[in-house]
């Protein structure tokens, strides 16, 4: 692990307990019985009752249990071990049965043994990844000969705009294309909670989108589908606006610039 994977774990520990207590994950909601998931990611996946399910990079386990809810057989993956030790503790007191396991998504697969039904993936991970060839091979790896796997995730176009700006238009800031050495960002409160006290710098990568589909195609998956969608699940630039339906877009280009996408694909070959 390298000293800006080990810095972002750090990182991740902190915002853990931050994020927990946050209104934006809503623990006691989640506690209650409602679900973490959109209604795209349930639709576009499917049917995943007595599926087995991967979760990579499952921070606290929030969207794991709920595909449990669902019907799926549950394991998380995430390097942070308070996030970890989170979800299980909240796994066992709503009474479902999850498996989960602290690792850095690199060393998976030598942690964790089997083949998975499904493996998901979803918003915001990408960009704390270094290798995304060596990621793509860790999840064709865990999916099974016929099985799927599912990402949403934020647009690589939308990361290009500074989020630090207010509601004025977008500002070009960030790179496109990967670059060897990752985009350093001082500690600034959490998405979850942006006044929370953070003191661990964050390190992140560029991917773009054609770099993201070519990896999954070049580790033996078949792309079923890429889609595009010009909205996105929460407040990450002060130029978006929220609408009736809860969703967040550039109202100078509503339906014209993206800001999530999806991509879904089927391992073919043994």
């Amino acid at each position: 692990m390298n000293e800006y994977v080990r810095s972002n774990r750090d990182l991740w520990d902190e915002l853990t307990v931050i994020n927990a207590a946050s209104e934006f994950y809503d623990v006691p909601g989640f506690m209650g019985g409602t679900s973490t998931l959109l209604p795209l990611e349930v639709e576009e996946l499917g049917d995943v009752t007595g599926k087995s399910l991967l979760h990579l990079q499952c921070h606290f386990g929030l969207d794991t249990l709920s595909w449990a809810r669902r019907g799926a057989v549950v394991t998380g993956v995430d390097f942070s071990h308070r996030a970890i030790d989170l979800a299980i503790r909240i796994a066992r007191e709503v009474g479902i049965d999850a498996r989960f396991v602290c690792s850095d998504l690199y060393d998976a697969p030598a942690v964790l043994q089997g083949a998975f039904d499904v493996v998901f993936t979803s918003a915001g991970v990408l960009c704390w990844l270094p290798d995304l060839a060596e990621w793509a091979k860790v999840v064709a790896h865990f999916v099974r000969p016929g099985g799927l796997f599912y990402l949403r995730e934020f647009h690589p176009l939308a990361g290009m705009f500074d989020d630090t700006i207010g509601s004025g238009p977008p500002q070009l800031r960030h790179p496109y294309f990967p670059q060897d050495a990752p985009l350093r960002f001082e500690p600034d409160g959490s998405y979850a909670d942006p006044s929370a006290v953070v003191t661990a710098p964050s390190h992140e990568w560029p991917h773009s989108l054609s770099e993201i589909v070519s990896f999954l195609i070049d580790a033996g998956l078949t792309v079923e589908f890429l889609h595009e969608f010009p909205f996105t699940t929460y407040r990450s630039h002060g130029f978006l606006q929220q609408d009736p339906d809860g969703l967040w877009r550039y109202p100078g280009l509503p339906s014209g610039l993206p800001l999530m996408f999806s991509v879904r694909g089927i391992k073919t070959s043994r």
